[in-house]
């Protein structure tokens, strides 16, 4: 009877140390799974899909035409050095450049004053420098060069919304008084929405593209990994430059306005997507 027991008893606790054994294989390859997914996850977080990946590019283009005209103007005065007269000068002649510009319709807002400046002139003596005389134990120096003048430049910035005024602006800031315009460009004043429309295409573009990869390659697009944009192109711009004395005041006959087109410009946004392979 003791025999029964005991073989039992002996019975019970290997099925016991077997079950346990399994449950620890289990739990060790539980935790062994857990452990890979984990890494595997962490690995495609820092670089998703860097072995099953691929790029594609995509462009997109909007044509428009500029709704801006930007200029700028300088009066340059030069003289000599009673610099407070020079400023006189030099600032009245900008205000007045100043206030045609106004009284054409531009707003204040399309009206900056972008630098002014002072800049003396000097004279510098043609004499050269003499060696140290033996006997008079004195060297002979040539005088410092001299401040005979100065030169007062202002410039100012102009946006012009309204088109059939620019020439007359462009003859009328000379009349009033500028020496020197230069720098038409045209551009568009808010770009927003035609760089959403180009992102759109390009977008389109790359989405087509990958989808004719894919099939090409015999395998699945994945989920899109990265989008990276870049814009631009080249902004075509007139040039305008015109130089002068200045006028003393705005003449009633103005030199004839040149004709000014905008022409148009291309807003350019390409995109490059990444999409896993499946």
């Amino acid at each position: 009877m003791n025999n029964i027991i005991n073989d039992g008893e002996i019975y019970k606790s290997s099925a016991a140390k077997k079950l346990l054994l399994y449950i620890i294989a289990i739990a060790f390859l539980m935790f062994a799974y857990a452990a890979i997914s984990y890494v595997q996850t962490y690995a495609d977080s820092i670089q998703p899909g860097a072995y099953r990946s691929f790029p594609v590019t995509g462009e997109g283009k909007v044509v428009a035409v500029p709704d801006v005209a930007e200029f700028t103007f300088s009066v340059i005065t030069q003289g000599g050095k009673d610099l407070s007269k020079l400023q006189q000068d030099n600032t009245e002649k900008v205000n007045r450049a100043i206030g045609f510009v106004k009284s054409s319709g531009v707003e204040a807002k399309d009206i900056k004053t972008q630098g002014y400046g002072v800049d003396p002139r000097y004279q510098t003596s043609s004499c050269r420098q003499m060696p140290i005389d033996i006997n008079s134990a004195t060297e002979k120096v040539c005088p410092p060069p001299e401040i005979v003048g100065y030169t007062i430049s202002q410039t100012v910035s102009v946006k012009v919304r309204d088109f059939t005024k620019i020439g007359d602006l462009l003859s009328g800031v000379v009349a009033a008084g500028a020496n020197s315009v230069s720098q038409l460009s045209f551009v568009i004043d808010d770009q927003t929405e035609l760089e959403n429309q180009a992102r759109e295409e390009a977008i389109g573009k790359a989405q087509a593209k990958a989808m004719a990869v894919a099939k090409a390659g015999g395998f699945r697009l994945g989920k899109l990994i990265s989008i990276n944009e870049g814009w631009g192109g080249p902004v075509p711009y007139a040039r305008y430059e015109a130089f002068g004395k200045g006028g003393d005041g705005i003449s009633a006959i103005m030199p004839p306005a040149p004709s000014i087109e905008p022409g148009s410009q291309e807003i350019t946004v390409s995109v490059t997507l990444v999409y896993e392979i499946r």
